[in-house]
């Protein structure tokens, strides 16, 4: 079964940038669509960002604009570019590639005001 890492998260200041990276321990390449949520504290897991292998992408409202999300097959990875990070971007990141129970340990993003 594939494992997922995440990485990148950390703290910055409002209107700052990060970039999430997922490493999948197998080919990512038979998950048409893999995805970012995130979990604030003391709220429920949402969807931020999905990719296919096509590349079509989709966002939540709440980071259009913002946040860009790209996967290299051949390196088995996804990226989450966040940009113009707002305080309420603040949460636990993970990863998924479409398979119930199967989550990247978080990352965790603190954005300043």
């Amino acid at each position: 079964q594939v494992q997922l890492v995440a990485s990148g998260g950390g703290l910055v200041q409002a209107g700052g940038s990060l970039r999430l990276s997922c490493a999948a321990s197998g080919s990512i390449f038979s998950f048409n669509t893999m995805y970012w949520y995130r979990q604030a504290p003391g709220k429920q897991r949402e969807l931020v960002a999905t990719i296919t292998n096509g590349g079509y992408t989709s966002y939540a409202d709440s980071v259009k604009g913002r946040f860009a999300i790209s996967r290299d097959n051949a390196k088995n990875m996804v990226y989450l570019q966040m940009n113009s990070l707002k305080p309420e971007d603040t949460a636990d990141y993970y990863c998924n590639p479409g398979l119930p129970g199967v989550w990247s340990q978080g990352t965790q993003v603190t954005v300043s005001s």
